[in-house]
């Protein structure tokens, strides 16, 4: 199981719901990955999709304590368990699994995956959410530091992190 996140150089991932910026590459660059394989998430990161509606070629995984929750054309769970063992199911043999937040199911989940896709910005926003510093995790080393590129206002890099073993 994988996870793909964008954090600022404090490791910010959002704002009010939000993300901090709009990186039309690292947009496309999470598109390109994710798509036509099982993405796992909480029911607030499905509902800041544009009309809260699942990302579409995905089979999309939400997680949420209300159990009264549901939405068209998404498999709604209520546990991180639940959602690890459906995601394998969908997953089977031909598509990966991504992580694709929010904190509290980054946070959760960080023990079950082994590989973060990781768009590093090389600067800092005003954010209220985080992702864990994986550079000061004794758990994860930097696999890839991807060449630097430009972006709005910063310059940023795709970077992957392995679980050591």
């Amino acid at each position: 199981m994988k996870l793909i996140v964008a954090a600022a150089a404090d490791w910010g991932i959002g704002k009010n719901g939000g993300l901090l910026v709009n990186n039309k590459e690292d947009m496309r660059f999470f598109r390109n990955t994710t798509s036509g394989n099982v993405v796992v998430m909480g029911r607030k990161t499905l509902e800041s999709f544009p009309a809260g509606r699942p990302l579409k070629n995905r089979d999309n995984i939400v997680i949420t304590n209300d159990t009264a929750f549901s939405r068209e054309g998404v498999f709604v769970v209520h546990s991180i368990e639940e959602a690890a063992a459906l995601a394998k199911e969908r997953a089977g043999a031909d598509k990966e699994i991504f992580v694709i937040g929010g904190e509290s199911i980054y946070r959760q989940m960080l023990c079950l995956v082994d590989t973060a896709l990781v768009t590093r910005m090389n600067k800092s926003y005003d954010a209220d959410t985080y992702f864990p510093n994986l550079d000061e995790s004794d758990e994860w080393e930097l696999e890839k530091y991807g060449e630097e590129m430009e972006y709005e206002d910063g310059t940023f890099r795709f970077c992957t992190y392995i679980k050591k073993k």
